[in-house]
């Protein structure tokens, strides 16, 4: 046997060792559903799952680990979504909070990068006053644009940490995501200076930091951060006064509460009821700003009427 013949057989027997070693991994990918070289990337909920699309795109494979249409304040995970956690590579939090059972994640799997998009952000509390020490922080800051370019960077960063090689291709999107909020933060601004009106009575107390941000006041139908606290009588009784009082003849609801405690507000001040959505139970494949610009619209509807 010639040297050129042991070679080709040598190269031959080599290759199909490799051959079964990709054909393997091929299969693994096919099971976890990601492609070769992907991440696997868990976030909470609708807002976080658009912003790290847009920064990973294809090079990230992400999912959403709150279901759609569920409202994240009292959602609790299940054995099943516990186990999917601990596979993920990383898991990205809106954070001041929101989700309080994390923790059991980070005890679990103290592997996985768990990124708390709050963190740097200045926190307002339930009691804008400042007088209960025990009041909740307020985690709604993704219905800040100003807010919301902060998450998206922290976001990049930690991934550009979790994969150093593609660091440019996700600085670079996200630089073109914040444009876009950046885009978004003056539409509000030049859409809501021409309203005289400043008041507005939003479900819940979900849009403070936005509020501080155009120099609105809200005021609210239910008191507190939880959608699902149910007014009282008297407490309609007083809402409906102040709205009278104030002017306003727009009454916002969700979508995922029922309309018919802002009807009944909007039938005694002779207004109309419309959507202020806080963007927690949006199906994922709505974009982010499209949803925000629907909300200005609204809003403008309120102030400027």
């Amino acid at each position: 046997m010639n040297l050129g013949t042991r070679a080709a057989i040598l190269a031959i027997v080599i290759a199909i060792p490799l051959s079964g070693y990709t054909l393997w991994v091929s299969d693994q990918n096919k099971a976890t559903g990601l492609t070769l070289g992907q991440h696997k990337v868990l976030v909470t909920f609708y807002p976080l799952y658009q912003f790290t699309k847009a920064i990973g795109k294809e090079k990230v494979d992400v999912s959403i680990i709150i279901p759609s249409g569920i409202e994240p304040h009292d959602w609790e995970p299940t054995i099943q979504d516990i186990q999917k956690m601990k596979d993920a590579d990383m898991i990205i939090i809106n954070g001041a909070g929101l989700e309080p059972w994390i923790t059991k994640i980070a005890s679990i799997n103290p592997n996985v990068i768990i990124v708390d998009t709050s963190n740097g952000i200045p926190l307002l509390q339930e009691d804008s006053n400042g007088f209960d020490k025990t009041a909740k922080k307020d985690p709604h800051i993704w219905l800040d644009p100003v807010l919301a370019k902060k998450q998206v960077q922290s976001i990049v960063d930690n991934l550009i940490k979790l994969d150093p090689q593609n660091a440019n291709y996700y600085q670079q999107n996200a630089n073109d995501y914040k444009a876009k909020l950046g885009v978004l933060d003056n539409k509000i601004k030049t859409d809501l200076s021409i309203c005289d009106k400043k008041d507005f009575l939003a479900f819940h107390d979900a849009f403070s930091y936005f509020s501080k941000e155009y120099g609105l006041h809200q005021h609210t139908i239910v008191g507190g951060l939880d959608p699902e606290t149910e007014p009282t009588a008297p407490t309609l009784q007083q809402v409906t006064e102040d709205a009278q009082s104030l002017g306003l003849n727009v009454v916002f609801t969700e979508e995922a509460v029922n309309p018919r405690v802002s009807q009944v507000i909007a039938d005694e001040i002779h207004g109309k009821v419309l959507i202020l959505s806080p963007l927690e139970v949006t199906d994922k494949n709505i974009d982010y700003i499209t949803k925000m610009e629907q909300n200005v619209s609204n809003l403008k509807e309120a102030l400027c009427s």
